[in-house]
């Protein structure tokens, strides 16, 4: 049977879909937040830059935080990160809803980046407690749950909020983020198990600077570093400026990209939760990440002859495919190469890369849009991409085999 790695605690089948369930609680106050933020800022007068300002320091906090709760994580468990991290959520979603001015906003979302880009704790846990053959499965259920989050909560959000009466206005949404985020709390110190045994005999651990560099020139865990970075580059500014596209090209409003979206969101949890982990197990996770980076870059490619709001959400709808075929493949790669003592870390350093795309990304993508067409992010997008495939051929090449989930008997000796 499947053995537990030095420094973990027995695995129990339902200990990674538990968590699933629980942090499908905590995302859906995420998604509360995350629409209402434009508005939210205008309503403090802010700036269009200034809007921007705000959704980057999310990212820019990340970059830090994700691979320092990973390290963390590694070594005190990562129960007490899941619990102190959430916890940070709500603190952060209350001092939102009192924020006086803009500038306080940005502070408060970069803290709250800080302490709570947890995801590498979250994807350290279902690598701890779930076999190497089945994290592909298991990571893409985490994906689906962020995006049935990203789904719910902006309706419930935009139920909530009172646009017209000024920041006042979307406390009530706040209120129940931080209220979900305490109850997420709760949930992980009820029904969730620690996945590690603490690990007292490791005193000597290398530096972050070192483990960065250990990690950048590792055959398998480089390349992948740098495939996030170059396809969250890609699309994050394709989802920055789709908007943007909709309007110059066809005059749509935000009507025609909610549906868009809705549907993406829709299909791209559906993929996730019932496609992804059985084609990755039959295939492999290497081959299934090179085709769904190249289905996301052939449809961005066709993005710039749609016609209307059918042919581009059916195209979105093909890029949520790829990327959701594609993306849990990363991290089940990334945890089967790692040192088991350091998984979270290694995980942290590669959503860090993903929190550089976000911040870099929509910039370019920006300027590409002011100055060349409306329709460069696309292209830009899919030729960023290209190399991508190669770099998921190399990496899994050079990745360890999957160990099966039943070990061949010895035959008994004579």
């Amino acid at each position: 049977m499947f053995r537990t790695p030095p420094g973990e605690a027995t695995p129990s089948p339902l200990a990674a879909p538990s968590l699933i369930a629980v942090i499908f609680i905590n995302q859906l106050g995420f998604g509360i937040i995350v629409p209402l933020l434009p508005f939210y800022a205008k309503s403090m007068n802010a700036a269009p830059w200034q809007v921007s300002l705000i959704f980057s320091a999310y990212a820019i906090g990340g970059f830090f935080g994700e691979p320092f709760w990973g390290r963390l994580s590694d070594r005190y468990g990562r129960k007490p990160l899941l619990v102190s991290t959430v916890t940070g959520n709500i603190f952060l979603y209350l001092a939102l809803a009192f924020a006086p001015n803009v500038w306080a906003a940005f502070l408060i979302r970069l803290v709250g980046g800080l302490v709570s880009g947890n995801g590498a704790v979250v994807q350290g846990y279902i690598a701890d407690v779930t076999p190497p053959e089945r994290r592909a499965r298991m990571l893409s259920r985490q994906s689906a749950a962020w995006n049935c989050g990203m789904i719910v909560g902006p309706a419930l959000g935009g139920a909530f909020a009172r646009t017209n009466v000024g920041p006042i206005g979307f406390r009530i949404p706040m209120f129940i983020a931080a209220s979900l985020s305490a109850i997420t709390v709760v949930a992980i110190i009820l029904v969730i198990r620690e996945s590690r045994v603490r690990e007292m005999g490791i005193s000597q651990r290398p530096s972050r600077w070192s483990a960065l560099g250990e990690a950048v020139s590792h055959p398998v865990i480089g390349r992948l570093m740098l495939l996030t970075f170059l396809v969250g580059f890609a699309f994050m500014g394709i989802e920055s400026t789709f908007g943007l596209w909709g309007q110059a090209r066809f005059g749509w409003g935000p009507r025609q990209i909610a549906v868009c979206f809705s549907f993406v969101g829709v299909v791209a949890a559906f993929t996730q939760f019932f496609v992804t982990g059985p084609l990755a197990e039959r295939y492999g996770e290497g081959r299934m990440l090179a085709i769904g980076m190249g289905v996301t870059a052939t449809a961005a490619a066709l993005q710039p002859f749609s016609t209307g709001l059918p042919m581009t959400t059916a195209l979105m709808c093909v890029t949520a495919v790829g990327q959701s075929v594609a993306w849990p493949n990363v991290g089940a790669l990334i945890s089967r190469s790692a040192d088991p003592h350091r998984q979270g870390q290694v995980l942290g350093l590669n959503n860090a890369s993903s929190s550089l795309a976000r911040l870099v990304g929509p910039f370019c993508a920006g300027l590409s849009f002011q100055a060349i067409s409306i329709n460069a992010p696309f292209v830009q997008g899919a030729l960023v991409v290209l190399p991508a495939i190669w770099l998921a051929v190399s990496a899994a090449r050079r990745a360890p085999p999957r160990r099966p989930l039943v070990q061949p008997r010895t035959a008994p000796a004579d």
